[in-house]
């Protein structure tokens, strides 16, 4: 069975790959993508496979925008970490989900709901597509956040975060004068901020505009940023995300 995976965290992307390989599932790898911008194209370009795995926040926006601008026939298993997305429309439209991290039993089930049902069908109504859009896109936003200090916790204002980054599997936030270990996926802390303070540059990076210094053009059409309290990072956004990123400035 050929088979494509639409998933912007290499660590979840390889998890599945050694969960697909433990099943009984015979399966050819077409792909792994990691942007919405990249996965239209492929499907302008290429056959439509036989099962798509689909992460519902990528690095560029969310999956649903796929099938705004392009049509995908293929049946699709999405992936998400945040159940509290409108997952009963997955199941009246007949589309199966995996929540994570993903258990090798979960995805048994899934593939064996799919072998059941080969009529299994992405097709979301345009109304399910508007209700599952605007679920993910509008949640609240919150103001504090809990980092680790010491042997605790302590909270502190998500207005003063300059930025936020993983390295070694591990999330940091920056302050002016600190760096705190923060307990959350980049995903999970994203999609918790208010997007018109913060932008996701790039995979391990997460910027606060208030942080931004100086903007310089970067070799393969990207850009660098200068940023306070910089510490040993780079910032660079990455090629996929330089137009939105500039638009996002000008707001």
């Amino acid at each position: 069975m050929k088979i494509l995976i639409i998933e912007d965290e290499p660590r979840a992307a390889s998890q599945l790959q050694n969960l697909l390989t433990k099943s009984t599932l015979d399966f050819q790898l077409l792909d792994i993508i990691d942007t919405v911008e990249d996965a239209v194209v492929w499907f302008q370009k290429n056959t439509i496979p036989e099962l798509v795995f689909m992460d519902i926040q990528l690095a560029d926006g969310l999956s649903f925008e796929i099938f705004q601008k392009v049509e995908v026939t293929a049946p699709i298993i999405f992936t998400t970490a945040f159940d509290q997305y409108a997952i009963q429309a997955f199941k009246v439209n007949s589309i199966d989900y995996l929540l994570k991290p993903i258990q090798q039993k979960d995805l048994d089930a899934a593939l064996h709901k799919f072998s059941k049902s080969k009529n299994l069908s992405n097709s979301i109504e345009p109304n399910i597509l508007k209700e599952l859009l605007g679920s993910i896109q509008t949640p609240q936003k919150r103001s504090g956040i809990l980092v680790k200090e010491g042997s605790g916790f302590v909270q502190i204002r998500v207005s003063e975060l300059l930025y936020i980054y993983s390295q070694d599997s591990i999330t940091f936030g920056i302050t002016h004068n600190k760096r705190y270990i923060i307990d959350e996926t980049m995903d999970q802390l994203f999609d918790s901020l208010d997007d018109t303070k913060f932008y996701r540059i790039n995979r391990g990076q997460i910027i606060s505009k208030i942080s931004i210094q100086k903007i310089e053009p970067y070799f393969n059409h990207r850009v660098k940023l200068s940023v306070s309290n910089p510490r040993d990072q780079e910032f660079i956004v990455s090629r996929q995300k330089t137009s939105d990123f500039k638009d996002w400035m000008n707001k």
